[in-house]
């Protein structure tokens, strides 16, 4: 997704080089953000195709293994050497895989089993689902939360098991994951928070999810959504600085001359943000720098939006979100009858975090005095109260 942002962008602003993306995969780049409504048919594949600008010459199915920054070259899977003068690292994040027994069969993950970044990931689940009977989504995150309300939709029961106290916490504060809670139930989901995972059970396919305090929990299709982990290896294989991400600066530079990094794969002031927005912020930046239209640029981080619209689902979440921040005061409005919950941090007259949960009409009016850093109405809680 960074990748094909960065070309359109460079295109659009005039660059003039060639510009060439490698992917891995069997597909131009898609929006992996609408995988789940991929999956309960509201889009066709091929309705999330994005854009990679003008011009712009493709190659999918053509994995880079390896990096050379001193020669400026590539080395493309089928043995390939192919040469560059600048090299914007865009390779996103794998899925992370639970420790869990009974995880691996024979050929890979046990049958019943599957993550979900891809859309090949995507048709294998929809297609395991037609035969199902009772699914578990193991990570109540955003990915899981998404995939357990479309494997709800296709009509089977869902359970979703979550480590943490309450769904999606690097969001939502307690309340709200509570609310969101009682809102998945209600689409036939249920819940297991503060509930680990330790083992699979069943020998040829799955037959349920062992908890740590040893109850069972009887599903025959198993989705993981336990999180994702920066591609690092092409970086690290080439000697670039890495921690977590690639280390880029605020040029988005990496740590070799001519080698660039954005996404989910990059690391910026000890962040890797793991959104699209931060990663479409990246991507425009960058291509200003390198199509000349801004060459002094600089990346000084992004105020991101995360934001949840699966059918009758709907949150967004932004800045600081948690309890009891020093120098804050907070505003909160609930109404159990409609399943909304909405809060604002405020610190003076500076909106500074904010959570919408079922009721979005003044997400855009907040989101925008956020980003501007614009001082609030003398009344903040009539933005709560009234649609713009």
């Amino acid at each position: 997704m960074a990748g094909a942002r960065f070309a359109q962008q460079y295109r659009a602003l005039g660059g003039d080089g060639d510009v060439l993306l490698y992917g891995a995969e069997p597909r131009a780049p898609y929006n992996r953000v609408l995988l789940a409504d991929v999956l309960t048919g509201r889009y066709d594949p091929e309705a999330v195709t994005l854009p990679y600008g003008a011009g712009a010459a493709l190659r999918t199915g053509c994995e880079v293994v390896a990096l050379d920054p001193a020669a400026r070259e590539l080395r493309l899977a089928g043995g390939e050497s192919a040469p560059y003068d600048e090299v914007v690292l865009a390779t996103g994040a794998n899925p992370v895989l639970p420790p869990l027994r009974g995880l691996h069969g024979p050929d890979g993950l046990t049958a019943g089993v599957h993550a979900f970044r891809t859309l090949a990931d995507c048709a294998r689940l929809a297609e395991d689902a037609v035969a199902a009977e009772r699914a578990v989504v193991i990570g109540g995150g955003v990915l899981g939360v998404s995939t357990a309300r479309a494997l709800a939709a296709l009509g089977l029961p869902v359970e979703i098991v979550h480590q943490a106290p309450h769904l999606i916490e690097r969001h939502l504060d307690e309340q709200a994951g509570r609310a969101l809670r009682v809102a998945l139930a209600a689409l036939g989901v249920e819940t297991y928070p503060g509930n680990r995972a330790r083992a699979l059970r069943g020998e040829e396919r799955v037959t349920g999810v062992e908890l740590a305090s040893g109850y069972v929990l009887e599903a025959d299709l198993v989705v993981l959504a336990c999180g994702v982990r920066p591609r690092t290896g092409l970086a690290g294989a080439a000697g670039l600085a890495v921690r977590s991400g690639v280390v880029v600066d605020d040029r988005l530079a990496a740590s070799a001359p001519g080698v660039h990094a954005i996404g989910d794969c990059a690391e910026h002031r000890g962040t890797v943000h793991g959104l699209a927005g931060p990663a479409w912020d990246q991507a425009d930046l960058l291509a200003a720098r390198l199509a000349g239209t801004d060459q002094d640029a600089r990346y000084s981080g992004s105020r991101p939006l995360a934001r949840l619209s699966a059918g009758p689902l709907e949150y967004a979440a932004f800045g600081e979100v948690g309890e009891n921040v020093p120098g804050t005061d907070v505003l909160r409005l609930v109404d159990p009858t409609r399943g909304s919950y909405k809060k604002l941090v405020l610190r003076g007259e500076r909106l500074v975090g904010g959570i919408l949960l079922g009721d979005l009409a003044a997400v855009g009016t907040l989101t925008r005095a956020y980003e501007r850093d614009d001082p609030l109405p003398p009344e903040p809680l009539d933005l709560l109260t009234t649609t713009p």
